[in-house]
C-alpha cells in the first residue's frame, strides 16, 4: 500500500538514522484526524460537489450544441454547392449529392445521439442525486476508503488542509510522537506505534520483564502467562497481535526465570553455549546468530533433548566472536567484494603478462 501521509512528513529519528518507520501507522493516525476535521465541512462539500456536477454537465451540453451547430453548418454548406452546380456538370453534381446525404446522415446520427444524452443525462441534478451526494458528503470515511478513491485523490484532500506532519522516534521503540500542522495555523498532536524487530527496543520491556517475573513467581504457566499479557495489552514488536507463547518461553529463558513444573535444564558441556545464553552474552539477537551458524561463523551442534542449537565457545573463540560484533554491518560482504576484486586484478594480470 503506497503511503499517502509520508510525502509531507518530517521525520526525526532522535540522532539515529538507521531506523524504518513505516508508513501506515502515519497514515492510520492522520487519517483519524482528517476524517474528524472534515466532519463539520460535509454540508460544504455537498454543495460543492452538487454544484461542480452541474456545472460539468452543463460543460458537457454546450459541447454536444456546438457538435450539432457544426453538423448543421457542414449539412448547409454541402446543400449549396449542390444548388450552385450547372446542371451540365453532372458528375460534379452527382459527388456533391452524395456529400449532401452524407452530411445529413451525419447530422441526424448526432442529433439522435444528442436525444439520447438529454434522456439519460439531464444539465440539472435530480432530487435523488442531490439526496444521493449529500449522503454520501456526511459519510464521508466511506468515501475515503471507497475503492473508486485513489491514493492521488487521498494527496490532494491532505494536500489542502494539511501543512505538514511532523514525526519524532522515540528512540528505537514503537512510539511515534505526531505533530500535524494546518494549514491555516493550528496543530494536533499524538501518539501512535509502529512495527519493530526486537522485544528489548519496546517501551515497556522493563515492565513487561517485570510482570513475567511476577506471574511466574505465582507458579502460572507459560500458556497462562501467555493469556495474562495479551489481556493485559502487551503486543508484539510487530504491533499487529499480542504476544505469543515461543516468544514469552523465549523472554523467561532470557530473564533466567525457570518454567513452572518443569525440571532444571540438564547442564552442557564444556564451553558450551545455548543461543540464548550467548545472545546475552554477546549482545546480539538470535536471528544474527543463526545467520552466524549458517555461514559457518560457529562451532553449532544440534541438541536433540531441548531441540536446540548449541555453540561451542571457549574464551578464546569468545573473544574473536566480540570482536567480530564490534566490526559495521556489511563488512563481510565488503571483505569478500575486496578479495574479488584482487583476484579478477591477479587473473588480469596474468593475461597481460602472456
Amino acid at each position: 500500500m503506497h503511503s499517502y501521509v509520508c510525502s509531507r512528513a518530517v521525520i526525526d529519528y532522535g540522532g539515529d538514522y538507521c531506523q524504518y518507520v513505516a508508513g501506515a501507522p502515519i497514515d492510520t493516525f492522520v487519517t483519524q484526524w482528517v476524517l474528524k476535521a472534515l466532519e463539520p465541512a460535509a454540508l460544504t462539500l455537498s454543495l460543492e460537489a452538487t454544484a461542480r456536477l452541474e456545472h460539468e454537465r452543463q460543460e458537457l451540453d454546450q459541447l454536444w450544441r456546438q457538435r450539432l451547430e457544426r453538423a448543421a453548418y457542414e449539412s448547409e454548406r454541402a446543400a449549396r454547392h449542390y444548388r450552385l452546380v450547372e446542371p451540365e456538370h453532372r458528375l460534379v453534381a452527382r459527388q456533391l449529392a452524395k456529400d449532401w446525404e452524407e452530411k445529413l446522415a451525419t447530422q441526424r446520427q448526432l442529433q439522435e445521439d444528442y436525444e439520447r444524452f438529454l434522456h439519460t443525462q439531464s444539465q440539472v441534478l435530480s432530487q435523488t442525486e442531490r439526496d444521493a451526494i449529500a449522503q454520501l458528503a456526511q459519510n464521508i470515511p466511506a468515501l475515503w476508503h471507497a475503492p473508486t478513491t485513489t491514493v492521488a485523490d487521498r494527496k490532494e484532500m491532505i494536500r489542502q488542509i494539511i501543512q505538514r506532519v511532523i514525526v519524532q522516534a522515540e528512540g528505537c521503540s514503537e512510539r511515534l510522537h505526531i505533530t500535524i500542522e494546518w494549514v491555516g495555523g493550528g496543530t494536533t498532536a499524538g501518539i501512535t506505534t509502529r512495527p519493530i524487530r526486537r522485544t528489548e527496543h519496546l517501551s515497556y520491556y522493563p515492565l513487561l520483564c517485570e510482570r513475567i517475573r511476577s506471574l511466574a513467581a505465582e507458579g502460572s504457566s507459560t500458556v497462562k502467562i501467555t493469556a495474562c499479557l495479551a489481556q493485559e495489552g502487551f503486543c508484539s514488536p510487530q504491533q499487529d497481535r499480542a504476544l505469543d507463547r515461543q516468544t514469552v518461553i523465549e523472554l523467561m529463558r532470557r530473564l533466567g526465570v525457570r518454567q513452572p513444573n518443569r525440571p532444571p535444564r540438564p547442564r552442557l558441556g564444556p564451553h558450551e553455549w545455548r543461543l540464548s545464553e550467548l545472545e546475552r552474552e554477546l549482545g546480539r539477537s538470535i536471528t544474527t546468530l543463526h545467520l552466524w551458524r549458517k555461514r559457518g561463523w560457529l562451532a553449532a551442534r544440534w541438541y536433540a533433548p531441548e531441540r536446540c542449537w548449541v555453540v561451542w565457545a571457549d574464551e578464546a573463540e569468545l573473544q574473536r566472536l566480540k570482536q567480530r560484533c564490534t566490526l559495521p554491518s556489511g563488512e563481510s560482504n565488503h571483505k569478500k567484494w575486496l578479495e574479488a576484486q584482487d583476484s579478477h586484478a591477479a587473473d588480469a594480470s596474468c593475461f597481460t603478462n602472456v
